[in-house]
């Protein structure tokens, strides 16, 4: 924007000229005035005080030498109100400005002296610059309230796609529910050929529905921060073993062998077993969509000093660098696998960091390269075991 932005958007710029003589007051009027420019003048401090409360004032020019308030006073009262403090003052004197009263007018705000006869170029020049600083400010201002708005705009909208998430994983959860339980008491007849092979391909069509609609629910729970923990002394061994159970059939439907290598040596944990096993099935599911078949799975957990390492590793298809640094958002999936990119919505990752991190630990991508399999690992204070 340059100088007459502002004016087009009509708003002009007003400053305040004060002097007890009326000549004066004409000639510096008529030395600052340009478009855009609205003069406001005053003959005396108290005439000043008040247009200082009625207008938004970018400069005053005051003189030194006036009758009852002076300029340095008028300075000190402009100084002592919220209002007017941030306002610049030039003083107009047309005695000798030696350094007393040079110091008394820097002390009562002053920005600058100019002496009489005043220089009209000169005098031009610095009111220029306070007057382009004041449409700055304001064009600053407008620009601050706008994103403000946007800003509330973007929560709002946020806020009611947080709430139609939470609410539609709700409402579909039933009708899932009830479809799971008919095809479980078809799935109890003696058939075999096609009506078998139609229920098989109707089963694993509502299985990913299902982790389609939980995903959708996770999401509502990670952004609402709504992630509840039930805390008290565990054994990280015994949420290891419940993690094979659960991932066993999926690992089995794709054809893949979990190693798991765990020390029999009771680790304890303070902290949510479920989450906990939660983030590792994640893990662990995560590396099965992500490898083909047959592969091979790793999970490891090894006590470091003053805290567990939980490791899952895979052969699977690898991690491109320039992704591996946003691995962890919400929604973030890996190109590859056409299998992997409908198997979910990409929040496996984000909910593994959230849950690790309301323990007070932490998630990381050890090792990972295209064709070369990655490697996840979760960080977790341990505790000393519970006292008898």
């Amino acid at each position: 924007m340059n100088r007459t932005d502002d004016i087009e958007m009509g708003e002009s710029v007003h400053f305040l000229l004060v002097d007890d003589l009326p000549e004066n007051l004409l000639a510096l009027e008529a030395l600052l005035q340009r478009d855009g420019l609205v003069c406001h003048k005053a003959a005396s401090g108290e005439e000043a005080l008040e247009l200082l409360l009625v207008h938004d004032i970018a400069l005053a020019l005051l003189d030194v030498q006036m009758p009852e308030m002076d300029g340095f006073q008028l300075a000190e009262f402009m100084r002592g109100s919220e209002r007017t403090r941030h306002i610049p003052i030039i003083f107009l004197t047309a005695g000798t400005a030696d350094h007393q009263r040079r110091f008394r007018g820097y002390e009562a705000g002053a920005v600058d002296f100019i002496q009489k006869p005043i220089e009209p170029d000169i005098l031009r020049s610095k009111a220029a610059v306070f007057f382009d600083l004041h449409a700055q400010q304001r064009r600053i201002a407008r620009q601050r309230d706008k994103l403000e708005g946007l800003t509330s705009a973007l929560q709002l909208a946020d806020q009611h796609k947080d709430r139609f998430l939470a609410i539609l994983g709700h409402e579909l959860r039933n009708p899932i529910a009830a479809l799971n339980a008919g095809l479980n008491l078809l799935g109890k007849r003696d058939d075999s050929g096609p009506k078998q092979d139609i229920r098989d391909q109707m089963q694993r069509s509502l299985n990913h529905l299902t982790r389609l609609v939980e995903d959708l629910l996770n999401i509502a729970r990670i952004n609402e921060g709504k992630i509840s923990l039930k805390i008290r002394p565990f054994v990280l061994q015994d949420a290891l073993r419940y993690v094979v159970e659960s991932c066993q059939s999926l690992l089995d439907a794709d054809g893949h062998t979990l190693v798991a290598d765990i020390p029999p040596e009771p680790i304890w944990i303070h902290g949510d077993e479920v989450r906990i096993a939660q983030a590792v099935i994640n893990l662990v599911s995560n590396a099965a969509r992500y490898t083909p078949e047959p592969g091979q799975i790793l999970m490891t957990a090894r006590r470091v000093e003053d805290s567990v390492h939980i490791e899952v590793s895979d052969s699977g298809i690898g991690i491109p660098i320039e992704a591996q640094e946003h691995i962890f958002e919400l929604f973030r999936q890996i190109d590859g696998t056409s299998r992997a990119a409908r198997d979910g919505l990409g929040i496996g990752l984000a909910l593994v960091r959230q849950l690790v991190e309301l323990h007070a630990g932490e998630v990381t991508l050890v090792k990972s390269a295209p064709g070369m399999g990655s490697t996840f690992r979760i960080e977790l204070p341990v505790a000393g075991a519970p006292a008898e």
